[in-house]
C-alpha cells in the first residue's frame, strides 16, 4: 500500500468515526455542544458506547 493511499484510508476512517460519534450523541443527548465533544474524541467515544450500550 503506498503511503498516499494510507493517508487517504485514515482519513476516511478518522472522519468516518467522527461522524459515528456525533449522530450517536445526538441520538442520545440532544446537544450541539456534546455532539462537537463527542466528535473530537471520535472513536474513543464509539467504543465507550458500544460497551456501555
Amino acid at each position: 500500500m503506498e503511503s498516499s493511499t494510507r493517508v487517504q484510508v485514515t482519513r476516511a476512517g478518522v472522519s468516518f468515526g467522527s461522524t459515528l460519534a456525533i449522530a450517536i450523541s445526538w441520538s442520545v443527548n440532544h446537544s450541539i455542544l456534546w455532539a462537537c465533544v463527542h466528535g473530537i474524541l471520535s472513536w474513543i467515544y464509539v467504543i465507550y458506547f458500544a460497551i456501555t450500550r
